[in-house]
């Protein structure tokens, strides 16, 4: 017996929707229905309170700027030349995708910190941040860049070539105003990434340069002030959304299209190519690899400390880890695979699909907390918080192999007899599986470093590896940061296996 097609519509849509308006919308409501009389304009004219907004801003701002001047020129020699180790390099900028951010942050202190391999105490200075900031988003930009470059019709360029045109001028003239909503769209992720981030901002900021989110956290766990975090909440959502809401719009103009035949690259020739070959080359490796080479440099000078790793503390964290990334990836599946299938059915639902992307997992924390007190350290609300976080991925991939499909597949096997449900398992689900796959790594890289909503939610015996290295450095001793370093180096090495499985995942698919 099958269910009448309405009824089965509504049945699937109930989960995905239902689980957004539990987990998104009740509690922002919550937060809307908090008393804070009056606080708005009390907080806006409180000096501190407005240089924790104004550098939320401006930190987000520089890295934008940063992450432009480095990234189009980086994007432009992918695109454009070809030289070993060219796919080699566009597949590693994934990995600060599936890095947590925790260990970007550690990475960065192993640096700049105060044992730092290069400049030793940067500590309390807007620098460590920035760089940390650039280390997450300088990838960001260079693959909507290069996409971007990617639709570039060859012909054009060509023929510009030909009426004696410069490369600087081929660029401004032809190339610039293709690549200028690839690059707004990436620029507005990068803000949103920095805007609402919690991680680096805990770990980088130090005492005077901590974000808005940050702010938050300590109003919350350390002073218990929920109508001043509640306001400051809403007025990071105001911003977020902002910035997704423009993301959502500039993503509809950079659809790739399909019939444009791209410049194909070609060695770099003359010494200038080879000179900015080289830049170009230098610039990422300082910027995307320098911080995790650190941390494992540091974590094999660690000596006495490898014990933490013997410590049944450590294992129980990894444990903890691996299992509410395991049940999230569970429950992300359901909900991204139905999300996607509502989606292609409604348009607004698939205006929706990055909603989870435009509320930091601080907001969603905190709502949580204050709508749900009695579920407050519970299993069933932590992996709920995980899978909000990490459906969205499988969504996105999963919906956009599901729009290029052939229609006229589905349709011949429903000529030869096949019911839905038989196209669905025997048709559509293969071909989809290659998207799905890429999306389940993305979002189990998200559950693996997750932070911000583990500190609000779980209790001191479900520590995961993340606030165990939390932790190790803030309990002072030389001994608690070489352990921090190496449960670093283990976080590491997680993200790594999900990034090698991410990796030949794309390899695989590129050869079928």
């Amino acid at each position: 017996m099958t269910l009448p097609r309405p009824f089965a519509t509504l049945l699937i849509a109930l989960l995905p929707l239902g689980f957004l308006a539990v987990m998104v919308a009740a509690p922002l409501l919550a937060l809307a229905a908090y008393d804070q009389s009056g606080l708005l304009w009390q907080i806006l004219g409180d000096g501190y309170m407005q240089w924790r907004m104004v550098w939320t801003v401006i930190q987000a701002v520089l890295t934008c700027a940063l992450v432009l001047l480095l990234g189009v020129p980086a994007a432009w020699v992918l695109a454009r030349f070809e030289f070993r180790g060219r796919r080699l390099i566009l597949r590693l900028l994934m990995l600060p995708f599936v890095m947590p951010t925790l260990v970007a942050g550690m990475g960065v202190l192993a640096l700049f910190g105060a044992r730092g391999l290069l400049w030793p105490g940067w500590q309390d200075t807007p620098y460590l941040l920035l760089y940390g900031n650039v280390f997450f988003n300088l990838p960001v930009l260079v693959r909507a860049a290069y996409q971007g470059f990617l639709q570039v019709p060859a012909a054009r360029l060509r023929a510009a070539q030909t009426l004696g045109a410069g490369a600087w001028r081929r660029f401004w003239h032809i190339e610039r105003p293709v690549l200028q909503p690839w690059l707004a769209g990436g620029l507005c992720l990068v803000f949103l990434y920095c805007f609402s981030g919690f991680g680096l901002a805990l770990l980088l900021g130090g005492s005077r340069y901590i974000t808005v989110e940050v702010e938050i956290y300590r109003l919350i766990a350390y002073e218990l002030d929920m109508a001043q975090a509640s306001v400051l909440v809403w007025l990071v959502l105001a911003v977020t959304a902002a910035a997704g809401g423009v993301y959502a719009l500039l993503s509809r103009r950079t659809a790739a299209g399909k019939n444009i035949r791209p410049l194909p690259p070609a060695p770099p020739q003359g010494v200038a190519q080879k000179m900015l070959l080289a830049a170009v080359l230098v610039g990422l490796s300082l910027c995307c690899l320098l911080p995790l080479v650190a941390v494992a440099l540091q974590a094999l000078q660690a000596g006495a400390s490898w014990q933490v790793l013997q410590e049944a503390a450590t294992w129980q964290a990894a444990w903890n880890t691996l299992r509410f990334t395991a049940l999230a990836m569970l429950a992300a599946v359901l909900l991204g695979v139905m999300h996607a299938w509502l989606a292609r059915r409604a348009a607004w639902v698939r205006s929706i699909t990055f909603l989870p992307f435009m509320v930091s997992p601080v907001c969603v924390a905190f709502g949580v907390l204050l709508l749900y007190p009695e579920w407050t350290a519970s299993l069933p609300l932590l992996v709920a918080a995980y899978a909000l976080l990490a459906y969205p991925f499988i969504t996105k991939d999963v919906l956009t192999a599901w729009d290029s499909l052939p229609a006229n597949y589905s349709a011949a096997a429903r000529s030869m007899g096949a019911t839905p449900f038989q196209t669905a398992c025997y048709v559509t689900a293969p071909l989809l599986l290659p998207s799905l796959r890429r999306g389940l790594t993305l979002a189990a890289a998200t559950c693996i470093g997750e932070f911000a909503a583990t500190l609000f939610l779980s209790r001191p015996e479900w520590q995961t590896l993340t606030t165990l290295v939390y932790r190790y450095l803030g309990t002072a001793g030389a001994d608690n940061h070489d352990r921090a370093m190496v449960v670093a180096l283990l976080l590491m090495l997680l993200a790594l296996l999900v990034f090698l499985w991410l990796d030949a995942a794309e390899k695989h698919d590129n050869t079928h």
